[in-house]
């Protein structure tokens, strides 16, 4: 698994694992980084569907209740099919964009 932290914000990837396997890794070090913002990257993982990305809504929603920004990044997703509850992007650029906006969000408390 690799983590790029840059300030308060971690992007998470791993290649070339099964979508369970990442999970659990995932699971197994988030307390490493429980406190930053979290772009989880899932270019590695090709085809994804809305299903698979339902895997990470625990983790999500414990992650934003603690006023944490909780982002997917993949390009093989129908966004039309996800629930309201993940945040899933296309791009790492589009995640970073969603990451400052959440958290101005919470600055202004919206």
């Amino acid at each position: 698994m690799i983590f790029d932290t840059d300030g308060n914000t971690t992007i998470v990837l791993q290649e070339k694992v099964s979508l369970q396997t990442f999970l659990r890794n995932l699971q197994e070090a988030y307390p490493k980084f429980k406190n930053n913002h979290l772009i989880i990257n899932l270019f590695s993982l090709g085809k994804l569907t809305s299903d698979d990305v339902l895997e990470f809504l625990e983790i999500s929603n414990t992650h934003r209740a603690a006023g944490k920004s909780f982002v997917l990044v993949s390009d093989a997703l129908s966004y039309n099919d996800l629930p309201d509850e993940i945040c899933a992007v296309p791009t790492l650029q589009e995640a970073r964009d969603m990451v400052e906006m959440e958290e101005i969000e919470r600055d202004l408390d919206l």
